[in-house]
């Protein structure tokens, strides 16, 4: 009973004379090619506001400028104290080390949770996803007063230390789904050659995981570069800023806003997490597929 409506439904197609089927698929693409246009409007915006010249940012409607200029993309690079190049410096330099740090210790904790036996670790699993269903700004001030008192405030370690802790709970969970569908026969044929538990991690596990490891690298680096809040909370000198607080500073709540600069600087900040995306796409749809399956 339950596959009747798709046996009609392929009944129904294969009625259709091969114009008409034509005609369906120019119309569904049409549609597609429709949305796909619809929700890169306010990108394809930004774009051409990159491109435009200061006074006609909001007066055009159009997305093709009347006359294209690149100055905002030169004022906003060098028109700061301090030249953006900074920014994406310290934004690559957090990112880089919290998608090294992420893979690595949460890697290590779903190894313990997903292949080792101790006791209590049902509990401690489950206390590490209780850890999910607590919002960032709960722990906010404990960690800021953790910081300060380490004198770690206006450095970038509170935002790389913690993700060499395995304090990302999401992707543990993600990692030990994945590792429960690798055989363990694998894992007992090693002990009988006499490896241990850190050999069957890195000459095992590992190599075998490279799905779910690119996808919490993709999660991290996106997130991490992305971030607004934590490096508001913890950098106060602008040689120290990320990109995203960057884009703050050509906005001024009391005095005249650059959203030509803005917007071209917000353009150049979206490049490495496409290129990043780019690279990595494939392994990240095998990654996110994969995981939680028996193989």
């Amino acid at each position: 009973m339950t596959d009747a409506p798709a046996k009609l439904e392929v009944v129904g197609l294969k009625t259709l004379s091969p114009t008409q089927r034509k005609i369906l698929s120019v119309l569904a693409h049409a549609g597609l090619i429709g949305m796909s246009i619809l929700m890169l409007y306010p990108l394809l915006w930004m774009l051409a506001a990159s491109f435009r010249p200061e006074n006609e940012i909001f007066t055009s409607a159009s997305l093709w400028p009347s006359e294209w200029s690149i100055d905002s993309y030169i004022r906003g690079w060098n028109g700061l104290r301090v030249s953006f190049s900074v920014f994406f410096t310290n934004s690559f330099i957090i990112s880089i080390l919290s998608v090294c740090g992420n893979v690595l210790a949460c890697s290590l904790a779903a190894f313990a949770f997903a292949r080792l036996e101790f006791r209590g670790r049902k509990f401690w699993f489950a206390m590490m996803l209780m850890t999910l269903m607590l919002p960032y700004q709960v722990t906010l001030i404990p960690q800021y007063v953790l910081f300060l008192n380490l004198g770690w405030v206006n450095t970038f370690l509170p935002l790389v230390v913690p993700r060499f802790l395995a304090a990302d709970a999401f992707f543990i969970f993600l990692m030990v789904q994945f590792f429960r569908g690798i055989p363990r026969e694998l894992d007992e044929a090693a002990m009988m050659d006499g490896a241990g538990p850190w050999r069957i991690y890195w000459k095992i596990i590992m190599p075998l995981s490279m799905p779910v490891l690119a996808t919490a690298a993709i999660f991290t680096f996106i997130w991490t570069w992305d971030d607004f809040f934590g490096p508001l909370i913890y950098l106060s000198e602008m040689r120290q800023y990320t990109v995203m607080l960057g884009l703050r500073t050509f906005t001024d709540s009391t005095g005249t806003s650059d959203y030509g600069s803005m917007f071209a600087m917000s353009v150049l900040s979206l490049v490495p997490i496409f290129l990043f995306f780019l690279f990595f796409q494939r392994m990240l749809i095998e990654g996110i597929a994969t995981t939680g399956m028996k193989r």
